[in-house]
């Protein structure tokens, strides 16, 4: 099945979007994307957007949502999971920078003063697809559609297929639905959605692309790193995401001595786990973990 070729125009700005310019109906400028996402620490894309390293990208695919959520939690990061999807390929972890994209209900006043404002600023009639066409590798569209089932299919296996073939598998996730699952089912790339259903999109407006949005709980900026498995997706700001890494090598060097100590047989879980009750053992693992920390550093060059 094809997605449907009903055109629907992008109109942000006009909805309480102080920081979008004039000239720039559809997304944030770059010097907006700048100051809503100072804290970045790495390069941007031309747009202003923070553009994560692809070795840290790789990195990530080791992560657990609980290493996430301990970086998170401590810094009061507490509203960046999302849960509760259908995922396709659950077995696949998703990680890729977030390209956002924000969809309301049909209303006709809004929707048309919309596309004029749109062409007096020397836009053409921009379609669905132009966030789509806007992915680069490694990004993942994070799509804000509401909840919405039927014509709330943000794509069927065919522009499925581009956005693998575009982000090179990186992902897709979706706060409403999609079509043709047999068809993306063959697709090699994650996916995250609420529902299914066989109509084409409709009845909806595209309202911003790469703003600040909300996916169920979870609040997401274009930048943020997603990395999703079989519970769900954290979205992840660009300055936590070397954080995040970093304790994760901790947690996983602390695991693997845990068991090895289980293994042995000789102690309880309380002497051991979540810290060695023995002062002789506890600096054990505190030379295991220096050792193993300075192994992974070197590996990865730092």
């Amino acid at each position: 099945m094809h997605f449907s070729s009903k055109p629907f125009f992008v109109i942000a700005g006009l909805l309480a979007s102080s920081f979008v310019a004039q000239s720039q109906v559809f997304r944030m400028s770059r010097e907006d994307m700048i100051e809503f996402t100072e804290k970045n620490p790495f390069d941007r894309f031309p747009d202003g957007r923070p553009k994560v390293p692809d070795n840290l990208m790789k990195r990530m695919n080791d992560v657990s949502a609980e290493e996430v959520w301990n970086i998170l939690h401590e810094t009061e990061y507490k509203n960046q999971w999302a849960d509760g999807f259908q995922i396709v390929h659950p077995e696949k972890k998703l990680v890729g920078r977030v390209v956002t994209a924000q969809f309301m209900p049909m209303r006709p006043d809004v929707y048309h003063p919309a596309v004029e404002r749109a062409r007096k600023n020397g836009l053409p009639d921009l379609h669905n697809q132009t966030v789509i066409d806007m992915l680069q590798p490694g990004d993942v569209l994070v799509v804000d559609l509401f909840g919405k089932k039927v014509g709330g299919t943000i794509v069927g296996d065919n522009l499925f297929y581009y956005i693998y073939k575009t982000t090179r598998g990186a992902g897709l996730i979706v706060d409403g639905a999609v079509r043709d699952l047999d068809g993306i089912s063959e697709i090699d790339m994650p996916a995250y959605f609420r529902s299914t259903d066989p109509t084409p999109i409709g009845d909806v407006m595209l309202t911003a692309i790469n703003v600040p949005i909300r996916i169920g709980d979870a609040i997401v900026m274009p930048g943020d790193l997603a990395v999703g498995d079989k519970e769900g997706v954290y979205f992840i700001p660009p300055q936590f995401v070397k954080q995040v890494i970093d304790r994760a090598d901790e947690l996983h060097i602390h695991d693997e001595w845990t068991k090895k100590m289980f293994e042995t047989g000789k102690y309880k879980s309380a002497e051991i786990y979540g810290s060695p009750k023995d002062p002789a053992l506890k600096k054990e693992y505190e030379e295991y973990l220096k050792q193993h920390l300075a192994e992974i550093r070197k590996q990865n060059g730092e």
